[in-house]
């Protein structure tokens, strides 16, 4: 209670994601490996020109924005823990994003963490070498860049009613943004204008396939020549997402194909999951579907799904409540010339999967931080 109890005060808010009753505590050598691996996986994207073009090719041409930065600025890698053959733990991607998590709330999880259970001041949640103080200058860099942050704007879709609200008032308490509703947005020739006061550069946190859901009507199209500078880019969300799984060779991604590219459907999918290639939070995705599910899909839209082999997640954390199975994300941001690794989000279950919607009415399962001894200087 006193670590939700100051969780709440500090991110002026409650909280509308449940969060474990227990941080989590990570071996360097098993995190050392999954930052690794996001590492070599965008890398391996990066240097695929065919790749980009497939990916520039998928992106609908009303959410395709022009000026688009040479690497995504904020790349989120999840990778689920299974047990090899030989009886080890290893981590398997589960998913990889070129866009924006929850980093002004994460570490403020962590610290409420160590603030409630007197957590030792040689763990960390951060990566890289980094420390608190590191981290809140990269962050702020990544998010305002060279412009007054009164000029910057976190832009969402009713952001006062989403879940990840806590994420957005931390963010513009520390760093003076402004919070702001894209319906809200107006667009005079090639700039942008929040209650007359001009934006000149915006933090994404549009979903795509929200705006498409719910039709929303914006005040511009992410498709207009703007002149305005991107906090993550918009073509990121297409280009780095689960369009990629399929191309990737690499030991620790199972196999996934579009599928469009399945000629003929298998008798079963007892051993598949079956994702739509946009939507966050677990919406829309099929564990073990039936044939009939598949085949239901129109022939049109059967590229904007995948089906991937299902990967048994070991249960890990061992609970009041029996073992619960953990999700990592390794958190990005793109510093000069490099993909740094900045920090982690835990997720934890026991249900078919991490969301809140498959893991409702139990406890110590949740929203996490992941703590690690720090790297020798």
């Amino acid at each position: 209670m006193e670590f939700l109890s100051l969780l709440k005060h500090d991110a002026a808010g409650p909280m509308e994601f449940r969060c474990n009753e227990t941080p989590l505590f990570l071996p360097n050598d098993l995190l050392d490996k999954m930052v690794r691996y996001g590492q070599e996986l965008y890398a391996q994207l990066a240097a695929d020109s065919s790749y980009s073009e497939r990916a520039d090719a998928a992106i609908p041409a009303q959410f395709k924005a022009p000026n688009e930065n040479a690497h995504p600025l904020f790349v989120q890698a999840d990778f689920g823990l299974v047990r090899s053959q030989d009886g080890k733990i290893e981590p398997k991607l589960v998913e990889i994003q070129g866009f924006p998590s929850l980093y002004a709330l994460q570490p403020n999880i962590a610290r409420q963490y160590r603030r409630a259970y007197d957590i030792h001041d040689h763990l960390t949640t951060f990566l890289s070498g980094l420390r608190e103080t590191g981290y809140a200058a990269l962050l702020k860099k990544a998010i305002v860049g060279d412009q007054d942050p009164s000029e910057v704007a976190l832009l969402e879709i009713d952001p006062y009613s989403q879940k990840t609200l806590p994420d957005f008032l931390l963010t513009a308490r520390q760093f003076g943004v402004r919070i702001v509703d894209i319906t809200h947005v107006k667009k005079e020739g090639r700039k942008l204008f929040i209650d007359g006061v001009p934006i000149k550069r915006i933090y994404n946190r549009v979903i795509v396939d929200e705006l498409l859901r719910r039709d929303v009507k914006a005040g511009f199209a992410f498709s207009d020549d703007l002149d305005v500078e991107w906090a993550g880019h918009p073509n990121w969300f297409f280009k780095l997402s689960k369009f990629s799984l399929p191309f990737f060779k690499h030991e620790c991604v199972p196999e996934c194909w579009f599928l469009s590219d399945l000629k003929k459907l298998p008798d079963t999918f007892q051993d598949y999951v079956l994702k739509p290639l946009y939507s966050f939070a677990g919406l829309g995705v099929k564990i073990n579907p039936s044939k009939e599910e598949v085949a239901a899909i129109p022939e049109d839209q059967r590229s904007q799904y995948l089906i991937q082999r299902k990967m048994d997640f070991v249960p890990t954390l061992e609970t009041p409540h029996g073992p619960t199975k953990v999700e990592i994300r390794i958190m990005y941001i793109w510093d000069g010339e490099q993909l740094k690794a900045v920090t982690t989000l835990l997720r934890t279950g026991r249900g078919k999967m991490m969301g809140v919607d498959f893991n409702k009415g139990q406890e110590w399962v949740g929203a996490s931080a992941g703590f690690h001894w720090k790297p020798r200087a």
